[in-house]
């Protein structure tokens, strides 16, 4: 209540500012009664929240679930937890995450794809709509600390950069701290472009000992040891989202060291190792066969004895980097249950941990030295094309390698499983799962030890928060919220006996569709061009027969049509529609990007170009870039690029050179002298037949160099952006980095100016379609 002279009543644009306070107002403090707003707090003793999601992973990759890659901090976790041996995902990494952190099925939230699409429809949205809640949102609305890590993927690539609203980057999306890299993929020894909160990080060079897993987890330790410093009592929720096992696939020395030889005898060995481990430990029911190798067209398998011994030799060691990559993310995660138990509170810390989708087959038969090169997907990609560059072994999985591994390995990785990523097999979408929180153990919440039921990644969301104690509101600042699609199922982590809390689940990833009902699941393995009528369907029950082996669908037919048509009501309810196409529909973009292909200017001190600004300006097409120097000294003029991929103009002891990175395969070309006093220097790359650039360097309008032709860099590549005067993070002449670090010009640069010329001669409405392809290949 107030007391005193009255006052005006507010006009309508005016609050008046004593209205609802709940203390006295008089005209002096001895006459007045102070009160506090409520501030908003948690249950008492709510949890702590850590969600550990790992890129890429397979079912089998750990030790809880039949790996012989020593994971001794997820033993600990799985042997005081609980395992679900029967948790569902999406096939694809935004999907995955878009479910996980709303508890909505991803279509309904807008993300039918990763975040590299925008046909313009509402499945791809690829923005989380304000009546969609994320678990972080929720959270912190009850008075949770909110920290995020890592990758996040859930803002359009086009929407990456830092002149964007960052309407979907996670400051906005319910977290108070984040630090990591916006879209799907970078190099875990020379990140791209880092993130903090809402600003990318200028950063020229790494510490020759960096490694970005590490980095991450050191980052995330510090969130917490800074709450508690400030705030004993606020619980927090971590997501530590990895980049790592998503490729390309990278590993510090010490830790390839420590898995040398341990794959010699090759995939279907390690798949019958993995089985055998897997069935004695109870994952699967006794019966449960091991299905033959992976033999569909263009995903097939061979056996590993039909390889000769150097390409054993070869494919040994790509698998040897992907343990490595397994092992540091458990010794990480033990650094982080370290800090936990030193503060005293890993007790009451619920941890999940898992993968946002199946492991992979993206790195085809044969895998790669060269990432980029070899997930070029084009309908005219010209018989020279070279997917792989011969490496030093001793390079292999080091910053100078960008390397993935034959899909015999993802093959393994999934096992028991069939298919990869991308599938809606099993291989695609069942993944390890594992939850722990001794406090919630000792108290009967939790009840530790496998669990066969089947739960959805929708299903995290509201699981935590009943975990936690707290109720999903059903508005939120005025908003009336759109209902879950997820289902907790916190009555299966206290009673093993307990039926799933998720009967039934619909889902689609690039017209791979399946339904799932009561045991029953009928799936799709989709050909594009393929019609989407009842004659693709399988038909498996996997509460016999989890690895689908057996396609019941002929003898069941009626079964067939039923779930057929729950697929495709669940579709329109979700807003799966329009399904894939020979259209090119995928291909589109937002018209308004054409806006990224206009000239840019970039004077001396300008930020890197982020990755997909810096692309629109080159890919292609022909282009020129104009160099205006003021001044000749030594150093980086323009750089574009990495080890992946990319070109630099830089002068050394008064020359000029042109390098071009061929997706590994380095190309140097000396264009003379660069005297004293300025100078404007054209590098013009023009676009010809079978995807190649021609380039020609002039200085002052005088020819200086041409070059023969070199392929172009095309799909994601290249792959980090535009930065003038110094080569940044990782270089494009590693020679040149190794004698002058990122090397910074002396001399006084004016500006870069790029002027992007035509599109090249191979059917730009094709290459589109086989862009947006390849952007999807990389997740």
């Amino acid at each position: 209540m107030t007391t005193g002279t009255p006052r005006e009543a507010t006009t309508a644009h005016r609050r008046d500012p004593y209205e609802g306070f709940p203390g006295r107002v008089g005209r002096t403090f001895a006459e007045s009664e102070p009160a506090w707003p409520t501030r908003t707090t948690p249950p008492a003793k709510a949890p702590n929240i850590v969600v550990v999601l790992v890129d890429d992973m397979g079912f089998s990759d750990i030790g809880p679930f039949g790996s012989e890659i020593p994971t001794p901090v997820l033993d600990t976790l799985a042997d005081t937890g609980v395992r679900l041996t029967n948790y569902h995902t999406m096939p694809l990494c935004s999907p995955a995450r878009a479910a996980l952190l709303t508890g909505l099925n991803p279509h309904r939230v807008g993300y039918a794809m990763v975040a590299n699409s925008d046909p313009g429809f509402p499945g791809y949205g690829m923005e989380v709509a304000d009546d969609i809640p994320t678990l972080a949102e929720l959270l912190h609305d009850s008075g949770y600390a909110t920290y995020a890590v890592g990758k996040w993927h859930l803002v359009r690539d086009s929407a990456s950069n830092a002149a964007n609203d960052r309407a979907n980057w996670p400051l906005q999306k319910g977290f108070d701290q984040y630090y990591g890299v916006l879209e799907g993929l970078t190099s875990l020894f020379h990140p791209h472009q880092l993130v903090r909160d809402n600003s990318p990080l200028d950063i020229d060079e790494f510490p020759d000992d960096y490694y970005y897993t590490d980095d991450i987890t050191d980052q995330a330790i510090s969130m917490v040891k800074s709450l508690r410093a400030h705030e004993p009592d606020k619980p927090f929720f971590l997501y530590l989202a990895h980049n790592a096992v998503h490729g390309p696939l990278q590993a510090k020395a010490e830790d390839i060291a420590r898995h040398r030889g341990r794959y010699d005898e090759g995939w279907d060995v390690l798949r019958e190792r993995r089985f055998a481990a897997q069935l004695a430990a109870g994952l699967f029911p006794p019966g449960t066969e091991l299905p033959d190798r992976n033999s569909e067209a263009g995903l097939d398998v061979p056996a590993w004895d039909s390889l000769t011994f150097d390409r054993q030799r070869l494919y040994a060691r790509y698998m040897e980097v992907y343990a490595a990559l397994v092992d540091n993310i458990d010794q990480n995660l033990g650094r982080l249950t370290d800090t936990l138990a030193a503060l005293d509170e890993l007790d009451n810390t619920i941890i999940v941990f898992t993968s946002d989708n199946g492991g992979t087959g993206e790195g085809g038969a044969e895998g790669t030295r060269s990432y980029f090169s070899r997930f070029v997907h084009h309908p005219r990609l010209p018989g020279d094309w070279n997917p792989d560059v011969d490496r030093d072994p001793e390079l292999i999985g080091g910053p100078r390698s960008l390397i993935h591994y034959p899909r015999g390995w993802g093959m393994a990785s999934n096992t028991p499983f069939r298919l990869y990523k991308g599938h809606t097999y099993a291989g695609g979408v069942r993944v390890p799962f594992v939850l722990s929180w001794p406090q919630g153990a000792g108290d009967g919440r939790i009840t530790s030890g496998l669990r066969p039921q089947y739960q959805y990644v929708t299903d995290i969301a509201p699981t935590l928060l009943e975990l936690a104690g707290l109720a999903r509101p059903e508005s939120r600042r005025g908003v009336p919220l759109q209902e879950p699609d997820g289902t907790s199922f916190t009555p299966v982590l206290a009673d093993p006996a307990h039926a799933s809390t998720h009967p039934e689940q619909y889902c689609e990833m690039t017209g791979n569709r399946s339904h799932y009902r009561d045991g029953h699941k009928l799936v799709t393995l989709h050909r594009p061009g393929a019609p989407y009528d009842d004659s693709e369907w399988a038909l498996y029950d996997i509460r016999t027969d989890p690895t689908e082996i057996h396609d019941l669908a002929a003898g069941l037919p009626e079964l067939v049509k039923e779930l057929s048509a729950a697929w495709e009501d669940a579709a329109w309810r979700n807003g799966v529609f329009p399904l894939p196409d020979h259209s090119g529909a995928l291909a589109r973009r937002n018209p308004a990007d054409e806006r990224l292909a206009r000239p840019v200017t970039l004077l001396p001190g300008t930020p890197e170009l982020e990755r997909y600004r810096s692309s629109r300006l080159v890919s292609l097409r022909s282009f020129e870039v104009a160099v205006a120097v003021d001044e000749t000294g030594d150093g980086v003029l323009v750089s574009h690029g990495d080890q992946g991929g990319g070109y630099s103009l830089y002068v050394e002891n008064g020359r000029l050179v042109l390098a071009y990175n061929e997706y590994g395969t380095l190309h140097e070309t000396d264009a003379g002298p660069l005297g004293p006093g300025p100078h404007e220097i054209l590098l013009a790359a023009t676009a010809e037949e079978g995807l190649r650039w021609r380039f020609t360097v002039t200085v002052d309008g005088a020819h200086r160099a041409s070059p023969d032709s070199v392929h172009q860099l095309i799909g994601m590549a290249p792959f980090q952006g535009i930065s003038v005067g110094v080569d940044r993070k990782s270089p494009v002449s590693w020679p040149l980095f190794e004698r002058h670090r990122s090397f910074r010009f002396t001399g006084r640069l004016r500006s870069v100016t790029y002027r992007p010329g035509a599109p090249g001669p191979d059917a730009p409405e094709v290459v589109a379609a086989a862009l947006e392809e390849a952007a999807a290949a990389f997740e």
